[in-house]
């Protein structure tokens, strides 16, 4: 049987694994470009497999605006 102490590491974990990739991915999104908010797919079964993908081959928004500005 599962006491109080257990149950707690247990949801602490959890939380650190739900919540962390939303984070890490809010920062790599917000540096592209692209909306923070769409970190949130990472929590979608499916989508947390394409959002990296997109991320990874889009041409990013970030960039687009620095070559812009340098021409």
């Amino acid at each position: 049987m599962i006491g109080t102490s257990e149950s707690m590491l247990v949801f602490a974990i959890w939380i650190i694994v739900w919540i962390l990739p939303v984070i890490v991915f809010w920062k790599i999104c917000s540096k592209a470009g692209f909306s923070g908010a769409l970190s949130l797919l990472m929590l979608v079964p499916l989508a947390n497999i394409v959002l990296p993908l997109f991320v990874a081959f889009a041409e990013w928004p970030a960039l687009k605006n620095s070559k812009d500005m340098n021409t």
